[in-house]
């Protein structure tokens, strides 16, 4: 009997070396402590606790585009930029693409400014960086965004613009989408340069332009009484008797932006007693179709009528009738130039949301196209003058060289068939 127990022991220690488990205790009575197929089941699986982070700021609506490729001959010796040892250049757009009043225009110079980053993007890196408009968010921003970044395109609020040009923080390039509210008076940081449309530039070319075509001219502006229009009749009233022509400004009531209509009848009778050799209207597109239809009949129709880019309202207001035709205005080829290479090289802007796209919001996609040639044309030929034919107008910079100068040069235009083409004429 001891013999036998003594068997089944060895038995269940030599099973025991060979199989990880028996269907039955050994020792027990009917033990199989056979070899049995074993089944590896996966480990309980512990969770660690997550670690803490913190948690991640608010996703951006603009998406950051990037791209780096070094540029390879395009370098000048010597040139103090990142495209000169073969890195890309980092450029900052600052944009109040959060602003309620500047969202949509910011998201348009966004659009052009990516838009032609997508034909000459090779050697560039952009990083869209949202702010809001006041200049207690965008200073602060446009700080930290200096640290990473080559150059800055931005900011576009005119406040911004002004409280940037007073701080000691530009000691990069930067290109602002705007100028400072006291444009005169305030000198911009050596490596600043505005870039922006100005409606008061293109009254006083609009002043040579006219004093071209009628020398010591006789000139009554008509304005109305919001703020641009005032602006702009003061700019063409001023630059006008530097070119010798004498002016008189007249401002007419509107009334939900229709001009009185016994005002007309009085303009009209003013006129015929006390004749001018021409008009200049500081006024926008329909304001001024009221005009010419009040002075259509002769010799009041004859006067010549000019004016700047408020009066064309873009493709999608265009008025329909030849109420327009022979008055001559500028604007950005954008506009007027439509079929030139310059144009037609970028992609026209695509309207959200089903929202009419309106002039305006064209030509500041215009001028994110710009505005990436120009930091482009600066990255490249750091110090040198940058003559660019621009889909804003020929512009003319130079930059590098102590305060910044710019010009920019509008096509004329005239309207014929109710749509306002270019003329041969150079403003």
């Amino acid at each position: 009997m001891l013999a036998e127990k003594i068997k089944t022991l060895l038995l269940c220690v030599a099973a025991a070396l060979s199989v990880s488990a028996c269907s039955t205790p050994c020792g027990s009575p009917g033990a199989l402590c056979a070899p049995i197929e074993t089944v590896t089941s996966p480990p309980e699986r512990v969770t660690a606790p997550p670690e803490r982070r913190p948690a991640p700021p608010p996703e951006a609506d603009a998406q950051v585009e990037t791209f780096a490729v070094a540029m390879p001959g395009t370098a000048n010796e010597g040139q103090a930029t990142a495209a000169a040892t073969g890195q890309p250049v980092r450029i900052g757009l600052l944009l109040p693409l959060r602003s309620e009043t500047l969202g949509r225009a910011a998201d348009a110079v966004r659009a052009g400014f990516m838009a032609a980053w997508e034909r000459d993007r090779a050697g560039f890196e952009v990083t869209v960086v949202e702010t809001g408009d006041a200049a207690g968010d965008v200073l602060p921003t446009y700080q930290s965004t200096l640290a990473q970044q080559d150059m800055i395109v931005g900011p576009l609020a005119r406040s911004a613009v002004t409280a940037l040009a007073a701080s000691p923080l530009v000691t990069k390039p930067t290109i602002a989408l705007n100028h400072p509210e006291d444009r005169e008076g305030t000198a911009l940081p050596p490596k600043m340069l505005s870039i922006g449309l100005s409606i008061e530039e293109e009254a006083r070319q609009v002043a040579e332009w006219a004093a071209r075509e009628h020398p010591g001219a006789n000139v009554m502006i008509l304005s109305g009484s919001a703020a641009w229009q005032r602006r702009i009749a003061s700019a063409f009233a001023g630059h006008a008797a530097q070119v010798g022509m004498a002016t008189k400004t007249l401002e007419l009531a509107a009334l939900n932006g229709y001009l009185s209509d016994p005002e007309l009848v009085a303009l009209r009778a003013r006129l015929a007693e006390q004749p001018v050799d021409l008009l200049f209207a500081a006024l926008d597109a329909g304001q001024a179709r009221q005009l010419r239809v009040a002075l259509a009949a002769p010799p009041l129709g004859e006067i010549p009528l000019y004016g700047t880019s408020s009066l064309n309202p873009g493709r999608v207001s265009l008025y329909q009738g030849t109420e327009l035709d022979g008055v001559k205005l500028l604007d950005l080829p954008w506009q007027v130039e439509r079929d030139s290479p310059t144009v037609t090289a970028y992609p026209q802007p695509v309207p959200r949301d089903e929202e009419r796209l309106t002039a305006d919001m064209e030509r500041l996609y215009a001028l994110g196209i710009d505005a990436f040639r120009v930091a482009r044309e600066i990255a490249l030929h750091p110090g040198q003058p940058i003559a660019l034919d621009g889909v804003t107008g020929k512009l003319s910079i130079d930059f590098g060289n102590g305060p910044a100068r710019v010009k920019r040069v509008e096509p004329a235009a005239v309207y014929r068939n109710g749509v306002p083409v270019p003329v041969s004429t150079t403003p």
